[in-house]
């Protein structure tokens, strides 16, 4: 016993000259990370400060704090924002990039001048003939502004004066996964943050009781595989990674008690595991020890939060009626989309969609129409929801793939059916909303919709854009990991301030 108890006190004193030495050593740093972050986190819980300051507030709150994290930059224009991603890279000439001048080079050879030997993906660089594949979707101009939209998009095309429409997108990747990581984290590589981590890490929560970062995707779907790291927090602490919803009875998984296990007993265990937490992040002062308590805390208030927002059986039937049968049936893409709005209304800052199986490498004709039978009017009606409730002013809607599809036909053309390759140098995304112009559209492609003519807009640009619309300047949203300072937009990438209102 007396052993025991030696053992115990030298064990003491050890952790005690722990504490001492770590506390010389990280004083600055631990205080930063304490009472800094606790301060100011409080001011951004109480009024949602950066969200409906006036000018006057931001200058006295950006001269207090001098731009310290968690501030805006400069009065925002967006509050909140849903992303929806078409995973496969949507065909911009089957749907937007009206071009009808290729109607008479049916089977014409792309000519070299037009490709000038830009990279292809292995599935077509052993063709011998590029021949050119006309869109066989008949289009029309719509709404005030005009706007080209083919007839698979029959209900988008009635909010065309919503929309910002950038015909000149480009990216950096030819193949999928690292095409679509780019789109997200602004980086072809696995590793680093997602954009609604970085919002998260910039900005804070402006509900207590959800994440920050909310991902749904389209139930069985086949396609490009999707990984959690495309939502995730990278090297930021692990509170601003994405948090996945599925469908059916348990939106988030390992949510629920057990059984017999009652709220009170949950309570009371997170509360002696704070304290164990505590006591670990007074002794080594690792921010991941409080990003960790933090996860815990969000996860008792979601097991209230999380049915309540989830349930839309108090959906008005006409609500239903605009988002389509599809809307009904939870996991769906139109199910996700009337969710997306839910979870919106709650302050929910980053909602990220996902809907697979947009790589029509055959078949293309048949598989865009498929696919916009099954976003189309969901995509509409979120537009038109939005704006009904006031909604739109203040958040931002995005719409696009990881890149478009070629010109020409991957494998044999025929009269009605075709396939196209993947096509970085071209593409066409969407926004609305949120200080974005709308019935604007933007850039311009050649003849073949194969090189952008006027207003590029690179990956990095929209990123930069994305931020600034949040009130932030993209260079100076930065994380120092192994030495480096990083952020968003990497190295390059400029604000459009064209598209801005």
């Amino acid at each position: 016993m007396c052993h025991n108890h030696n053992e115990l006190k030298s064990t003491n004193r050890d952790l005690q000259q722990l504490e001492r030495q770590w506390d010389r050593r990280n004083f600055l740093t631990r205080t930063s990370l304490g009472l800094g972050a606790l301060a100011l986190n409080s001011l951004l819980n109480v009024d949602k400060v950066w969200g409906s300051t006036t000018q006057s507030l931001l200058g006295d709150l950006k001269s207090h704090y001098k731009n310290r994290l968690g501030l805006p930059h400069h009065l925002p224009k967006a509050k909140r924002i849903v992303y929806l991603f078409q995973s496969g890279g949507p065909s911009q000439l089957d749907m937007w990039d009206y071009k009808p001048k290729l109607r008479k080079m049916f089977g014409v050879d792309l000519p070299e001048s037009v490709r000038q030997g830009q990279r292809l993906t292995g599935m077509s660089s052993d063709q011998t003939v590029f021949p050119i594949a006309p869109s066989i979707m008949d289009f029309k101009q719509y709404g005030q502004t005009g706007t080209w939209a083919s007839e698979l998009l029959p209900h988008t095309a009635q909010v065309v004066d919503d929309l910002c429409l950038i015909k000149s997108m480009q990216t950096d990747a030819i193949n999928h996964d690292p095409a679509i990581t780019f789109l997200q984290t602004g980086n072809q590589l696995p590793g680093r943050p997602s954009i609604g981590a970085w919002l998260s890490y910039g900005l804070g929560s402006d509900n207590e009781n959800l994440p920050t970062f909310i991902t749904l995707i389209t139930k069985n779907m086949s396609g490009q595989p999707l990984y959690s790291r495309l939502w995730g927090n990278g090297f930021l602490p692990t509170e601003h990674q994405g948090v996945q919803f599925r469908s059916g009875k348990d939106p988030v998984l390992y949510l629920n008690n057990p059984e017999n296990y009652d709220g009170l007993d949950r309570r009371r265990m997170l509360d002696y595991l704070k304290k164990l937490n505590n006591i670990h992040y007074d002794m080594y002062g690792d921010p991941e020890i409080n990003a960790r308590i933090s996860q815990y805390e969000m996860a008792f208030r979601m097991q209230t939060s999380i049915p309540e927002v989830t349930d839309l059986s108090d959906e008005p039937d006409y609500i239903f009626e605009m988002y389509g049968a599809d809307s009904r049936n939870p996991g769906t893409y139109a199910a996700n989309c009337l969710l997306a709005r839910k979870l919106l209304e709650k302050d929910v800052k980053f909602v990220q969609l996902y809907h697979q199986g947009w790589d029509q490498h055959i078949g293309c004709p048949a598989g865009v129409r498929s696919q916009n039978k099954l976003t189309d009017q969901a995509n509409a009606a979120l537009i038109k929801d939005l704006k009904q409730r006031g909604m739109l002013e203040d958040t931002l809607v995005v719409w696009g793939g990881e890149f478009g599809r070629t010109v020409y036909s991957q494998g044999q053309l025929t009269a009605d059916n075709y396939g196209r390759d993947h096509h970085p140098k071209a593409f066409t995304m969407w926004m609305a909303g949120a200080g974005v112009k709308a019935g604007l559209t933007y850039g311009e492609t050649d003849d073949f919709s194969y090189n952008v003519t006027e207003n590029p807009v690179h990956v990095h640009d929209f990123h930069a854009t994305l931020l600034h619309l949040f009130g932030i300047d993209h260079e100076r949203l930065t994380f120092k990991h192994q030495g480096r300072r990083f952020r968003l937009t990497d190295v390059h990438g400029h604000v459009v301030k064209d598209i801005l209102g």
